[in-house]
């Protein structure tokens, strides 16, 4: 994303593209009545609804519409925000859009409502975040998650971290700039202790953070194995209705199939793929390579096997290939027709589960694997939708503390770990974010927001 300018006035058209009852025109920057008076014809009072026709150059009508200014500071940018509501089909937008750029206004770049916001101090930097995620939530625990970072909760959580660190660290540094004032063992203590605290809450909010994170990306679950052994099925029954094709004959699914399902809010994008075995028929040798392309991209693999026959020298084959570091979990199933109970069990180094497809017996239990393996933890209140930059501030900072403590016997080590363990958490309000760093997170906003 560019460098913003904040003398411009920016115009998009602010609602999703397609054809609705209503579609709105946003345009904000300083000194905006000039221009909104134009496009009106005539002057607006701050924060009227006012019924306008907006006309062209020639004096050709482009649409009716509902007119309203909200004069800065007072308004999402903190600038002077103009709001044309009008018929939402594309091509009355995009001309009222026009009369905008015409008059004076450029076409706003991705985020940089927001990003003006965040800059005018409207919004710090996980408000602004929250902002897109609210937009994107995939789940009604998500959209409660990213309204408590909206509303500020999770900012201010961070800062109440701040805040003790900056105590902790005047009292350290108090003891550094005056040696002859002597540091008791009482001190020291008290030191250790408000450290102590600090660090549990630093502990506290990451778990948030984390069980945040899972409710807002979701994980990548790709079903694999040898052809027929009822990948197909089980992503039937993940999704609750009839996706994929499903018949007796080895190697019917010949290309990755996808279906995005909920377990307790969180998002499995569940990924059915071809059958992996050595095939001559060239169609199937591309829908198997590209099913281990899609086994590199997984969070989990769910490695299926019949439950009839049991592990074979061709699984040997498959688990050598999965990549390292991936999480994968072993499926016995047909279980109904190995007559066999259903069972979730470590067998050495793997998790095995063994269930049916067709009847559902056994899927409970894969699904709480699936939400442990994710780190999904029951009972967490009041979760933030947190981004991987703020797990990995809240990380770094939690080692600077871990630090600390074990270099607390000397003073200048100690306070020098405390300031950076403050630094890490100022990168997540945006307190010490640079350039690059806006630009990457407002570039993956939408226009008009």
């Amino acid at each position: 994303m560019a460098r913003p300018r904040p003398s411009d006035i920016i115009a998009a058209i602010a609602t999703a593209s397609g054809r609705g009852g209503v579609g709105v025109v946003r345009v904000s920057g300083p000194q905006l009545g000039g221009l909104a008076t134009t496009v009106v014809g005539r002057k607006l009072d701050p924060r009227v609804a006012k019924l306008a026709t907006i006309r062209s150059a020639d004096g050709s009508t482009i649409d009716q519409v509902i007119a309203i200014l909200y004069p800065a500071p007072h308004s999402f940018t903190g600038e002077d925000v103009l709001e044309l509501q009008g018929h939402g089909g594309p091509v009355p937008l995009r001309m009222l859009l026009s009369r905008c750029i015409d008059l004076g206004a450029r076409l706003a770049e991705p985020g940089e409502f927001t990003q003006r916001a965040f800059l005018n101090g409207k919004l710090d930097l996980p408000q602004a975040e929250a902002v897109a995620d609210l937009i994107e939530a995939s789940s009604e625990q998500a959209v409660r998650s990213a309204m408590r970072s909206l509303s500020g909760e999770f900012s201010l959580a961070i800062r109440g971290l701040q805040a003790g660190l900056t105590d902790l660290r005047m009292r350290v540094e108090a003891a550094l700039d005056f040696p002859e004032e002597e540091v008791g063992s009482a001190d020291r203590e008290d030191a250790l202790r408000r450290l102590g605290t600090i660090h549990r809450t630093v502990d506290g909010i990451l778990v948030k953070a984390k069980q945040g994170s899972l409710l807002r990306s979701g994980l990548q679950v790709v079903l694999a194995g040898q052809p027929n052994v009822g990948k197909s099925s089980l992503l039937n029954r993940l999704a609750g209705e009839e996706r994929a094709i499903v018949t007796e004959i080895a190697g019917t699914t010949r290309d990755a199939l996808r279906e995005s399902i909920q377990l307790e809010g969180v998002p499995l994008h569940v990924v059915d793929t071809a059958g992996l075995r050595d095939s001559s028929d060239q169609i199937e040798k591309i829908g198997i390579e590209r099913s281990w392309t899609e086994i590199g991209r997984a969070d989990i693999v769910l490695h299926l096997v019949d439950a009839r026959s049991g592990w074979s020298g061709a699984d040997d084959a498959i688990e050598e290939r999965l990549p390292s570091g991936v999480e994968h979990v072993v499926v016995a199933n047909k279980i109904d027709l190995a007559r066999l109970p259903s069972f979730c069990e470590h067998r050495g180094d793997r998790v095995w589960v063994g269930l049916s497809a067709r009847t559902g017996d056994g899927i409970e239990l894969l699904q709480r694997e699936l939400l442990r393996i994710g780190g999904w933890q029951e009972g967490v209140e009041d979760v933030f939708l947190a981004r991987e930059r703020h797990i990995r501030a809240l990380q770094e900072s939690a080692a600077f503390l871990a630090e600390a403590e074990a270099v607390a016997g000397q003073p200048e080590l100690f306070a020098e770990e405390l300031r950076l363990a403050q630094s890490v958490l100022g990168e997540i309000t945006g307190e010490f974010s640079s350039d690059d760093l806006l630009g990457e997170i407002f570039s993956r906003f939408c226009i008009g927001k």
